[in-house]
């Protein structure tokens, strides 16, 4: 395997002519960002009587013995100037965040790793243990080599580039969107504010994903976002959230924005959202999603089944489909397991649970937990005060994120940076 050296062991060292002789400084080293999971080193920047200058990696030789020369005849005296795509590993990454990708969690580039490959030099890691932090500003001698075991691959890594003036790469979503969007926003949250718009800015792409990731932030991440954007584009990003979420963060927002907000919202949403809106935000009416799976009394199971894979509500809500009478009360409540196992012929309402617990809109956040503690439920249907329809469901995890604190995450040792 090959030796794996550390940036720090060439920064602001000497490099040397092919006599011996010091001709500069070291002040960098320039990779270039692409398709290559580890990014090859192009060149250095060397400052020579006070001009940072750029070697190209071809005339540098020496980088195996942790010391570097200068094999070419003559330097171009021009001062350096980054070309696009090109990071400076020390400027752009050292001491920066980056994204673990395969962990979902923010890391700290206390050291850039380095490796001959195949005779090519390329970034093969990062450091984010607090040894290398220690020598970079101590400047002890703690070893040039380490063990490969012990940095992160820089193939699971992705840099925030946006503060670099000429990077035309960001953040690709492709990489992003194999993370759970709670995990996405837990980047968000623990990044500075630019970082976190770079993630938002990627995950945009996908405006189901970007939905999906905004109803997962604290409300003060959700605000800071939010006030950057237009009132059009604020809508647009709540009408791709459940209604009940849209309706929580618009009541959030400063009031002289929350009805333009509202009625730039599609009809649809906006009616929905309006209704949530009119009840207290922790009673039953506030917390619940007006969108559920329901059939009528006369489907059969293969149509209850067709409703689960048709459906465009959240998948929390379809562990449950609910058979509704002609006035849309709840005559039955369907689980999956029940279904799946029962011949598709079969009325849904035979394999349905009748016996239906509920709340109605006006009750509180305890009240709700206890009754769906009692009957062990995941989906519970709210009725309308005169019990004469069902009007919405309240799931588990809706509940449970109201009656957790805000920054749970945080005060249970879950923080997305690690050290």
């Amino acid at each position: 395997m090959a030796d794996i050296l550390h940036l720090s062991t060439f920064l602001h060292r000497p490099i040397f002519d092919s006599d011996g002789d010091r001709i500069g400084r070291v002040q960098d080293l320039v990779a270039r960002l692409g398709d290559d999971a580890h990014p090859p080193i192009v060149g250095a920047v060397i400052k020579i009587e006070g001009r940072n200058l750029f070697v190209p990696i071809r005339k540098i030789g020496g980088l195996a013995e942790g010391r570097m020369t200068f094999e070419g005849r003559r330097v171009d005296l021009r001062r350096f100037e980054r070309r696009p795509g090109e990071l400076l590993l020390a400027e752009d990454l050292l001491a920066r965040h980056l994204i673990n990708l395969v962990r979902g969690r923010l890391i700290i580039a206390n050291e850039i790793e380095i490796a001959e490959i195949d005779a090519k030099w390329e970034v093969v890691g990062v450091d984010p243990g607090r040894r290398p932090f220690l020598r970079r500003v101590l400047g002890q001698k703690i070893g040039q080599r380490v063990k490969a075991e012990a940095i992160v691959d820089f193939a699971s890594i992705e840099p925030f580039v946006a503060h670099v003036p000429s990077a035309r790469l960001r953040i690709p979503y492709r990489k992003l969107a194999k993370l759970h969007p709670a995990q996405i926003a837990d980047l968000v949250e623990q990044a500075s504010h630019e970082e976190g718009e770079e993630i938002i800015e990627a995950v945009g792409l996908d405006r189901e994903l970007e939905a999906d990731v905004f109803e997962e932030l604290d409300t003060e991440h959700q605000l800071e976002f939010l006030e950057a954007r237009s009132d059009t584009e604020a809508a647009r990003l709540l009408s791709r959230m459940e209604p009940d979420n849209a309706a929580d963060l618009i009541n959030e927002v400063e009031q002289d924005r929350r009805l333009p907000i509202l009625e730039n919202l599609p009809s649809d949403q906006q009616t929905k959202v309006r209704q949530l809106l009119s009840y207290n935000a922790e009673s039953a009416g506030g917390l619940m999603n007006p969108d559920f799976v329901y059939v009528p009394a006369t489907a059969t199971v293969d149509d209850a089944l067709e409703a689960i894979r048709t459906s465009k509500v959240p998948a929390e809500s379809l562990h449950v489909v609910f058979v509704l009478d002609d006035k849309g009360q709840p005559i039955g409540a369907a689980s999956i397991a029940p279904l799946v196992r029962a011949r598709g012929s079969e009325l849904a309402l035979s394999v349905s649970q009748t016996q239906i617990a509920h709340v109605h809109p006006h009750w509180d956040l305890h009240r709700i937990a206890r009754k769906m503690s009692d009957f062990n439920l995941t989906v519970l249907p709210v009725l309308d005060d005169e019990h004469e329809s069902m009007i919405g469901v309240i799931t588990v995890d809706d509940l449970l994120e109201e009656l957790l604190p805000q920054g749970w995450r945080r005060e249970f040792g879950m923080s997305a940076v690690e050290e």
